[in-house]
């Protein structure tokens, strides 16, 4: 990185207008965090680890916060970073390496974008159609590309009226299962039950990595802090305080979910929260609930779609792609070169038709960023700058990184050949870029219009 950009602090002048409050940034993470992957997860959890939902969710958000502490330090130290390929050069001042960092998170989009699609192709949609998995999450995929290709704009919109609704759907499920609890019905045993045959430790951690993709998320708020207000007191308590909301929701729909309904009948389902509600007996109609997950579903796969474009469009722009992946629509300014590429792969991964697979991938691609982001923190120590920030005690960053080792251990050895997969992939694509015909000068598509 440029010394221009070493000395960056707080107090200077930013292009971007500083429009983000406290508030604002704790809704900001608290959606990108609470959503869709707890509409399709906890059957699989329950799977995994039985009637005893809340625990992995409990040590999942414990692991998360570990995390979390070092984004909350680098992004309060560097608050025009950018997030973690960026933390990743300041810190190794490799290229290939922030580059390696940046396509993982990339990678883990459009993977995390497939298994939604699963999520949103299965039992919720059975409810309105009846049509097969694969080629209803193709077609569903397509949707969300055109959504994301008309423009930023549009998108954002939907995503707020989204972000509501799923929210709201979750709260339903947790008011329903406490007039269970308070009417004597359910069994409350289940929510200590573990799995016959299988250690308690093992089913924890097993079913910890699945519940760990329902946190992830909090990571991209760092990209929005040079447009936070008071970045380096707000930006801790709305990462903080919205991992917290996020976990007291999950442990309570765990522990809602485990009440009502027999584990073998959770973990046989797509669409888990739907037999929650319909276990109540207390006549929500199966079509409002299933719209409300769809809708939370398809909230989650738009905003990982629109991220996953963007880091390519960003990548081929700086050269680390090839530069056709940059190319934008004249007059909506969306990257449709990398809006299309990203909905192609996507579409391809839903083959797998594993959503519990894919979720999985998800974890370890994000588990390899944030290894390098908690060693960032540790190698950055020395970088001083001149304003105050957020430090965490020196012990989390290195608990954090024991985590995701101990969480990348357990991951299965098909997990790892998919993502060596991709991550080979993105090399290919790194090499090419480097390659003389593409670093030339000359006008790329899209000329001098960047996207939106």
């Amino acid at each position: 990185m440029s010394e221009q950009v070493r000395d960056t602090t707080a107090n200077e002048g930013t292009a971007l207008e500083r429009a983000i409050s406290g508030k604002l940034l704790y809704v900001f993470i608290l959606g990108d965090v609470l959503g869709a992957g707890i509409y399709a997860l906890v059957g699989e959890i329950a799977g995994e680890v039985g009637g005893a939902i809340w625990v992995p969710m409990l040590v999942a958000l414990l692991l998360a916060l570990l995390t979390a502490a070092s984004y909350a330090e680098l992004v309060t130290k560097y608050p025009r970073a950018g997030g973690s390929a960026v933390f990743a050069e300041r810190a190794f001042g490799r290229p290939v390496v922030s580059f390696l960092v940046g396509y993982c998170m990339l990678a883990a989009g459009v993977v995390s974008a497939a298994g939604l699609s699963l999520a949103f192709a299965g039992d919720y949609l059975s409810v309105f159609l009846d049509v097969p998995a694969v080629p209803a999450a193709v077609v569903f995929l397509a949707v969300i590309a055109l959504v994301n290709a008309r423009g930023i704009k549009e998108s954002m919109r939907a995503n707020l009226v989204m972000t509501v609704i799923e929210v709201s759907g979750l709260v339903l499920v947790i008011v329903l299962g406490a007039i269970v609890f308070g009417r004597g019905d359910g069994d409350v045993g289940r929510v200590v039950q573990f799995p016959e045959g299988v250690s308690a430790g093992s089913a924890v951690l097993a079913a910890a990595i699945l519940a760990y993709y329902s946190f992830v998320g909090f990571e991209t708020s760092a990209n929005v802090a040079e447009e936070v207000r008071d970045v380096s007191r707000v930006y801790p308590r709305a990462l903080f305080g919205a991992l917290l909301t996020a976990g007291v929701v999950y442990v309570a729909i765990g522990l809602v979910a485990s009440i009502v309904l027999p584990t073998e009948e959770l973990a046989g389902s797509t669409g888990p929260l739907l037999e929650v509600v319909r276990a109540t007996g207390l006549g929500v109609p199966d079509q409002l609930f299933s719209a409300i997950a769809l809708i939370a579903v398809a909230n989650g796969a738009l905003l990982t779609m629109i991220m996953a474009s963007r880091m390519v469009f960003g990548l081929a722009e700086q050269r680390l792609l090839p530069p056709v992946l940059g190319a934008v629509l004249p007059g909506r300014r969306t990257p449709w070169v990398a809006i299309v590429v990203t909905t192609v792969v996507a579409m391809a991964l839903t083959l797998i038709g594993d959503l519990g697979a894919l979720a999985n991938i998800v974890v370890l691609l994000l588990l390899l960023v944030f290894v390098s982001t908690n060693l960032s923190v540790l190698v950055l120590r020395r970088d001083r700058v001149e304003h105050e920030h957020f430090t965490a005690p020196a012990v989390l960053p290195v608990l954090a990184i024991g985590s995701c080792l101990l969480l990348l251990w357990e991951q299965e050895a098909t997990t790892w050949l998919w993502s060596a997969v991709l991550l080979a992939a993105g090399v290919v694509l790194y090499l090419l870029a480097q390659a003389p015909w593409w670093r030339g000068d000359r006008s790329r598509e899209s000329g001098s219009v960047r996207a939106d």
